[in-house]
């Protein structure tokens, strides 16, 4: 399986909410003590654990799906999991769904580009800005401190849902790790 986080790279980037995905991804290395794979042909950060693939594509949010297919076609991998921001969700939540349409999101639109609709899709919700102009700015802002006293144990949370789908189906993950509503303190 390859795991996908969506995300931009550079340290201007790093803690906003626009790089959910590459958080989650780090988590994982983490816990799973991934080893770094070194290839600059794929353009993107790479991973490996057991039989499995973590990537955090550099390409910038935008062109997202040229890194992954890049890494689906070399390892030649059938299924694809992509972790990502998700604003028609409030804060906190996580959803989980196998195709569909790409809400606007500039790094599924490319992912659907390049591998089709067809990979499992971890929406992670980080609510809307106030203004629709704003949206830009929202996303690629930091979280505020109520969202910072949360994120940890909501990152963690996803990482066991992306462990879980390695073993169980999509409908058994969405049963056990789905949140719904999230209540901010």
């Amino acid at each position: 399986m390859l795991i996908v986080g969506l995300g931009n790279p550079g340290s201007h980037y790093e803690n906003t909410r626009h790089n959910i995905g590459f958080m989650v991804i780090d988590a994982l290395c983490e816990r799973q003590n991934a080893i770094k794979l070194s290839s600059s042909s794929f353009e993107g950060e790479l991973f490996k654990f057991k039989n499995h693939y973590l990537l955090k594509p550099q390409t910038f949010m935008n062109l997202s799906g040229n890194s992954i297919v890049k890494v689906k076609n070399f390892y030649k991998i059938e299924e694809v999991v992509v972790i990502h921001d998700d604003l028609d969700l409030p804060f906190g939540t996580l959803r989980f769904k196998k195709g569909g349409g790409h809400g606007g999101h500039n790094g599924l639109k490319s992912t659907d580009a390049n591998i089709s609709k067809e990979y499992i899709r971890v929406r992670m919700g980080i609510g809307k800005p106030e203004h629709k102009g704003e949206v830009s700015s929202y996303v690629l802002g930091s979280f505020n401190d109520k969202e910072l006293l949360h994120l940890d144990k909501w990152i963690l949370h996803s990482c066991r849902a992306v462990e879980a789908l390695l073993e169980d189906s999509l409908e058994d993950v969405s049963s056990q790790y789905t949140i719904k509503k999230f209540q901010l303190k």
